[in-house]
């Protein structure tokens, strides 16, 4: 598969090792050749890597099998998933997901992405709603529309939010970069 095709979450077998990709740029300089700038991480060890790769570049992309899980709890190994079809659990240590969870609250579906039977890493859905559980007080007078203050949502993600959200309002954010989207 060319370069240009790659997409975040897709696998890639490179130099012998799993990857995933979690973040992609197609670079276009006035006057240089195009490129592709991935982020990856590899499965084995959750090592993170920067690649340059040309655009009509050959790649070898992985088939990953997708399936629903949910996940449970934390314990001192690691975050406890469920796999909705089988009810196996699966315990994913902080190297894999640890990046990932701030955005994932109990009792919340995401979907696994198995390689060869075994959980690789989890995909999320493109937003998450989540509570504000701590942040200041609108200042009196603030009407400035790009203004932002710092909030405590409930998995402890700190999040940028408007002046006017306040403790017991639910946002939505952004899972690629954790950015304020809207009040629920």
């Amino acid at each position: 598969m060319k370069s240009t095709d790659l997409r975040p979450g897709m696998a890639l077998k490179m130099d012998g090792n799993l990857y995933v990709i979690t973040q992609f740029t197609h670079v276009t300089p006035g006057n240089l050749r195009a490129f592709v700038q991935i982020k990856i991480k590899n499965v084995v060890n959750g090592s993170y890597l920067e690649k340059r790769l040309r655009s009509n570049e050959e790649v070898e992309r992985v088939d990953l099998d997708k399936r629903e899980m949910q996940y449970l709890y934390k314990d001192s190994s690691g975050f406890v998933f469920m796999d909705n079809e089988s009810y196996d659990q699966v315990t994913l240590d902080e190297d894999m997901v640890g990046d990932l969870m701030p955005f994932v609250k109990e009792n919340t579906n995401v979907t696994g992405l198995f390689h060869d039977g075994r959980v690789i890493t989890v995909d999320l859905p493109s937003t998450a709603e989540l509570e504000v559980t701590e942040t200041t007080p609108q200042p009196a007078g603030a009407t400035a529309t790009n203004q932002l203050k710092e909030a405590i949502v409930e998995t402890g993600l700190m999040v940028r939010v408007p002046p006017f959200i306040k403790v017991g309002d639910t946002v939505r954010i952004n899972t690629a970069d954790g950015s304020y989207l809207a009040r629920v």
